[in-house]
């Protein structure tokens, strides 16, 4: 058929009518009506409501995303002990004072909740009375199955309703102020992959909080893909449950070059864990990570020893290299540089220039000693970048390229050394120039 013949055909074609057999019944016509906004005074509006710090908020789901083992159950009951005592323990304060918190374990037994429990009360030095019957622990182990959603191929998805309106009726009889159910996948027997189903299971998490005017959090793993640095995307399953959440927390063990950094030993770096939110649209975000370190608290429940010894979380703040270093030590370090010949960059090296920054502020440049070295690799690194120290290519005696360390930028403005070796302080009488600007004091 040429192009002239399919031009007749269409010209000649008849409007699409369907017949009344396609048509089936009649259904009413929907009417769709835009709602006009009502302008309010800012003032007036309601305050968002915050159960604990500026990640929990009534009404809302937040996400705990972590590697397996990496603190996240821990976390959640240090957590859980500073909402019921309002005390802030990890540094998060609890708005209104004392929170009523439930968790709902789906991986471990009641009898390894209390272990975990018990220890961070004894180390936290929290009585009963401080709980003051805020606290509610559940486990599947023990019976209380938690099942919100079920799919099949027959049905498809099927939200349990029953158990929805039971769980909503409890939290607003027990006053329940936060939820956090341990694992999310375990709440459900639906296909985490799919983004329909679990968009409608958090939905439905969503509408128990705002029903129940509680905080929902969900803990969840971390896919394979994303087990070097966890971030709310690296959440295994479908993206749905992280869109759905209005914070996502993220939990990361440290990293080699994190030890490094800090001077901490390989078999103890994985004591230590940082968390930030990487989504939360709810509260400014944060330009820092929080840490915490793992600690371990013996239960004396032992018969010829201490007993189990268990891990609680405690706040951990990284070391400030550049604590009680002034420009005055940059400066003398700046003077045996430029006086010494040879300085060399690499650390392997015998005139290596951190056994020079070593002696100005008694450390040891030592390899065995992790937190000295990693503070003075913190102080080179910072040096070298803003220009007070520079490195510059050459050969040494045996005409070998190496890589040596020069001064750059003066650490007191306008001030050199007074004399091959000495520790110039501006000339004789006077008194020290202004630090440079690119000093970090």
């Amino acid at each position: 058929m040429n192009a002239a013949a399919w031009q007749a055909r269409y010209d000649d074609a008849r409007p699409f009518a369907p017949t009344p057999l396609a048509q089936g019944p009649v259904q009413a016509p929907v009417q769709v009506v835009a709602t006009p906004y009502v302008w309010r005074d800012p003032t007036t509006l309601k305050p968002r409501e915050w159960v604990y710090g500026r990640s929990i908020q009534r009404g809302h789901l937040r996400a705990v995303v972590a590697q397996g083992a990496a603190g996240k159950t821990i976390l959640s009951v240090g957590d859980a002990l500073a909402m019921v005592t309002g005390r802030n323990l990890l540094g998060q304060e609890v708005p209104g004072g004392p929170k009523r918190v439930w968790l709902w374990n789906l991986e471990d037994d009641g009898e390894e909740l209390a272990r975990i429990i018990q220890a961070a009360c004894k180390h936290w030095g929290i009585t009963a009375a401080d709980i003051g019957g805020r606290l509610f622990v559940d486990s599947a182990l023990d019976g209380a199955i938690l099942k919100l959603a079920t799919s099949t191929s027959s049905e498809g998805l099927v939200i349990n309703r029953p158990l929805v309106a039971a769980l909503t009726d409890e939290m607003l009889g027990r006053g329940i102020d936060y939820l956090h159910v341990d694992p999310f996948v375990s709440s459900h027997a639906a296909n985490e992959s799919d983004n329909m189903e679990i968009d409608a299971i958090a939905k439905e998490w969503a509408m128990v909080g705002k029903n129940a005017n509680a905080g929902i959090g969900l803990a969840h793993h971390v896919s394979k893909a994303g087990a070097a640095e966890a971030t709310a995307l690296s959440a295994r399953g479908a993206v749905a449950l992280i869109n759905a959440c209005r914070s996502v927390l993220v939990l990361n063990r440290m990293g080699e070059d994190e030890a490094k950094r800090y001077g901490i030993e390989e078999e103890r770096r994985r004591r230590y864990f940082r968390t930030y939110d990487d989504k939360n649209n709810r509260a400014p975000p944060s330009d820092a990570s929080d840490w915490f370190q793992m600690v371990s608290v013996s239960l004396g429940n032992g018969v010829s020893d201490d007993g189990d010894n268990m891990g609680v979380v405690i706040p951990w703040t990284a070391p400030d290299a550049f604590e009680n270093v002034t420009a005055d030590h940059l400066y003398r370090i700046q003077c045996m540089v430029d006086a010494a010949t040879d300085v060399r960059f690499d650390a392997q090296a015998r005139d290596w220039v951190g056994k020079i920054v070593a002696n100005v502020l008694n450390l040891s440049a030592e390899s065995d000693a992790k937190t000295d070295r990693a503070k003075i690799n913190t102080l080179l690194r910072t040096w070298f970048v803003n220009g007070a120290l520079i490195k510059v290519e050459g050969k040494d005696k045996k005409s070998n390229a190496r890589t040596f360390v020069e001064v750059g930028e003066w650490a007191l403005q306008g001030v050199a050394p007074t004399s091959a070796g000495g520790v110039g302080t501006g000339g004789e009488g006077r008194e020290p120039a202004r630090p440079h600007p690119t000093f970090p004091l």
